[in-house]
C-alpha cells in the first residue's frame, strides 16, 4: 500500500511524532508499506532515497520535504496546510505519485482519508478561554494571537471530522467521546498508544539512576518528582507547584522536561517558595535520563488525549499520579498501579498523595511494580496492527464498487 503521510514534524522528543514514528516503523517494516513522509522536519527515523524500488516484500519510508516559514504560529500553520499541499500535487502531477491513502495525526491537510486524532483543539479552546479568566491570565497580544490560532482550528476540525468519508481514529476512549460530544461520530476507531517495553524498563531506569541523580546533584534522601511534556499548564504543573508548598516538610524535588516557556512557571514557583525545588530541562530524545532519576511521575493533567510519558514512566517501574482527564486513565487501576486524581485542580489531595507514597516505600514499589506488569499489554507492535486493520478497511471502501467487489 501506498501511502502519503502528513504531519509538519516528526522525531523522538514529543509525544504524537514519537507515536508517528513508531507507527511508520511498523508499517514499512511488518505490513511492507511504501510511505511517502511530507514534513518539515524528520529526525530519529530510518529514511531510504527517493527512487529506491519498492517490492511487496521490503517497505520504505521516503522523505518530502516542505518549505516552512518563520513568524507566528497562525501564519506558520497557513503556510504549512499550502505548502504540503502545493508540494504533494506536484509529487502527483510532475511525478506521478498516486497514493493510496493519505494519513494524517490531526489538522494537517484538508483532504486525508485517515485522521489519526491525538487532541482535540475544540476542547483546547475552552481551557484556553479558563486560562484567559484567571488572574495570571497571558498578554492580551498572544490571548488574540491564541483565539485567532485556535479559531481556525476549530473550523478545519469542524469541516474535516463532520465528513463522513474521513476515517477517525482517537487514542484513548475520552478523546473518542470528545469525538462524539463535538461532531456526533460514533464511528470512531480506539487506537490507544503504545511504549517501547525493551527501552523502558525498570532495569534500564536502575541501572542509569546513580548517575542521572548525581549529574542533578541530588541528594539519597530527595524525593524527586518528574512532569515532562509540553502545554505544562494542561500538564497540571500549577497543582504540581501547589502540591509542593504544602508539603514543605516532604524534601521534594520537581524536575519539569518540555519546551514551552518557563517565564510563567517560575513565577509561579518563587510565589509558592518553591523555586529552589524545581528543574527545568529542555525535551530531548533521552528521556530515559529524567526516568532514571525520579522516584514518582506526577502529572494531575487539565486535557491529555493520551499521557505518553505516564505510560513510559510506568514501563520503568515508576509509580505515578495522573488525572481522570488524561486519556491513558482508562486503562489504569487506581490504587493499584497508579493514582488516579478525580479534579486535576485539588492540590491539596495531590499533595496528599505525594506524601502517602513518601511515606510508604513499599507501596511506592508494589506499585511501581504492578505499572511495569501492566505497561507490558501496550506494545507499538499492537498498536500498528489495529492501523493497518483501519487502513486496509479505509483502502477497500474508497474503491469504486466493481475494483471492491473484485
Amino acid at each position: 500500500m501506498r501511502l502519503a503521510v502528513v504531519s509538519p514534524f516528526i522525531d523522538r522528543r514529543h509525544g504524537t511524532e514519537r507515536a508517528l514514528a513508531e507507527l511508520l516503523e511498523r508499517l514499512a517494516r511488518k505490513e511492507h508499506c511504501e510511505i511517502h513522509l511530507y514534513a518539515q522536519r524528520v529526525e530519529g527515523l530510518a529514511l531510504d532515497q527517493p527512487g529506491v524500488t519498492h517490492t511487496q516484500e521490503s517497505g520504505l519510508i521516503i522523505w518530502h520535504k516542505v518549505p516552512s516559514l518563520p513568524g507566528p504560529h497562525l501564519l506558520q500553520f497557513l503556510a504549512w496546510l499550502f505548502l504540503n499541499s502545493i508540494r504533494r500535487a506536484w509529487d502527483r502531477w510532475v511525478h506521478g505519485l498516486r497514493f493510496d491513502l493519505v494519513v494524517s495525526p490531526g489538522i494537517n491537510c484538508l483532504d486525508a482519508d485517515i485522521v489519526i486524532v491525538h487532541a482535540l483543539f475544540h476542547r483546547l479552546q475552552e481551557l484556553a478561554h479558563e486560562e484567559d479568566l484567571d488572574a495570571a491570565k497571558p498578554s492580551l497580544l498572544r490571548r488574540l494571537h491564541r483565539r485567532a490560532y485556535y479559531a481556525l482550528l476549530t473550523r478545519l476540525e469542524r469541516g474535516i471530522y463532520t465528513n463522513p468519508k474521513v476515517t477517525l481514529a482517537a487514542v484513548s476512549q475520552r478523546t473518542a467521546a470528545l469525538l462524539s460530544k463535538y461532531f456526533h461520530r460514533q464511528d470512531v476507531a480506539v487506537i490507544p498508544n503504545g511504549v517501547d517495553t525493551a527501552y523502558f524498563s525498570p532495569s534500564a531506569r536502575l541501572a542509569r539512576r546513580e548517575l542521572a541523580r548525581a549529574r542533578r546533584q541530588f541528594r539519597q534522601e530527595d524525593f524527586v518528582l518528574l512532569l515532562v511534556g509540553n502545554d505544562l499548564n494542561n500538564k497540571g504543573l500549577p497543582a504540581v507547584l501547589e502540591a509542593i508548598s504544602v508539603q514543605l516538610e516532604i524534601p521534594a524535588r520537581l524536575i519539569i522536561v518540555g519546551d514551552d516557556p518557563t517565564s510563567a512557571s517560575r513565577e509561579l514557583a518563587q510565589r509558592l517558595h518553591v523555586f529552589d525545588r524545581c528543574f527545568w530541562e529542555p525535551a530531548t530524545a533521552d528521556i530515559l535520563d529524567a526516568y532514571a532519576a525520579a522516584d514518582l511521575y506526577v502529572s494531575p493533567s487539565r486535557e491529555d488525549s493520551f499521557g505518553m510519558p505516564v505510560a513510559e514512566a510506568m514501563a520503568c517501574g515508576l509509580p505515578v499520579i495522573t488525572s481522570v482527564l488524561a486519556g491513558i486513565s482508562s486503562l489504569l487501576h487506581d490504587g493499584v498501579d497508579s493514582l488516579i486524581l478525580r479534579d486535576p485542580h485539588d492540590a491539596k489531595t495531590l499533595g496528599t498523595m505525594i506524601r502517602a507514597l513518601y511515606q510508604k516505600a513499599e507501596w511506592r514499589t508494589r506499585m511501581g511494580q504492578a505499572a511495569a506488569r501492566a505497561s507490558l499489554e501496550w506494545t507499538w507492535d499492537r498498536n500498528a496492527a489495529a492501523v493497518w486493520e483501519l487502513l486496509r478497511d479505509a483502502a477497500g471502501r474508497k474503491l469504486p464498487s466493481p475494483a471492491r467487489r473484485r
